[in-house]
């Protein structure tokens, strides 16, 4: 039985760390761990898909947590079949489970239906928060490009770093960087 990994965050600003370290001490080769750096709401993910192209019968997949393998509850249920059918085992390390047995199986897709739950319930609260802090005024997104060439135009009409820093709304060292 060979042992293999599988690590996952949904953006890149996020780190793998804590996961390749649990991965690692479990006895999992480097070279056999696989990851992504996207979103789990779909399985086709490069990470993913390799190691389905690596594993073999009587392998076995660990995985730090459930959520990491994915989000969605009708694929996570597609995902451990395709590994079922395939005699590859998955472990799931923090949640202390296994697709070994039927049981395991069940208690799987049970937990990936509270997942898939629990990230609506996120997207709720998130997009609500979203919605109260627009209606109290907060603006999202970038903020707009600064104009050089007006700020260079103001300071050499003879206005001081604090009055175009007030009237373009920017940070007065903002004014010196770009009359430097």
């Amino acid at each position: 039985m060979r042992l293999f990994g599988y690590a996952r965050v949904s953006t890149c600003q996020q780190s793998l760390d804590i996961q390749l370290k649990a991965l690692a001490e479990q006895g999992v080769e480097p070279h056999r761990i696989f990851s992504d750096k996207e979103s789990g709401s779909h399985l086709n993910r490069e990470g993913l898909q390799t190691l389905l192209m690596k594993v073999e019968k009587g392998d076995q997949v660990l995985v730090k947590k459930l959520d990491r393998l994915g989000r969605d509850t009708a694929d996570m249920v597609n995902l451990i079949k395709e590994f079922d059918n395939m005699g590859v085992a998955v472990r799931f390390i923090d949640d202390g489970i296994s697709t070994d047995g039927e049981m395991g199986k069940m208690v799987v897709t049970i937990l990936s239906a509270v997942a898939q739950a629990e990230r609506h319930r996120i997207l709720e609260r998130t997009n609500e928060g979203r919605q109260e802090a627009k209606a109290r005024g907060v603006k999202f997104g970038r903020k707009p490009k600064i104009d050089k060439t007006r700020v260079i135009d103001m300071r050499a009409a003879g206005k001081s770093a604090t009055e175009i820093s007030r009237e373009l709304s920017i940070g007065r060292s903002t004014v010196y960087k770009i009359c430097e």
